[in-house]
């Protein structure tokens, strides 16, 4: 165990330490990075799957930033359309 805790590779110590403070652009780097070093296939099995989830839990903080998104514009689109329909009537 406590080799793992001194692993050269970038994993950190918990899987999803720090992703709910990063930006949409943070979170897909470091998710292109995380599939790009899996891809590579050099780490052990418990590197890989803790950076297997941590890729996990990339991919949902970015979901979660586009849903936000998507629902941001379409609030905004509501609210235009309102607007239009009450200047016309």
């Amino acid at each position: 165990m406590a080799d793992e805790q001194n692993s050269t590779t970038t994993v950190p110590g918990g899987a999803t330490d720090g992703i709910d403070a990063l930006s949409y652009e943070q979170a897909r780097e470091e998710l292109v990075t995380t599939v790009r070093t899996l891809e590579a296939g050099s780490l052990t099995l418990e590197e890989s799957l803790r950076l297997w989830e941590r890729g996990e839990a990339l991919a949902d903080r970015c979901q979660n930033w586009l849903d936000g998104a998507k629902d941001r514009l379409e609030k905004a689109r509501a609210a235009r359309d309102e607007q239009d329909g009450a200047a016309q009537g």
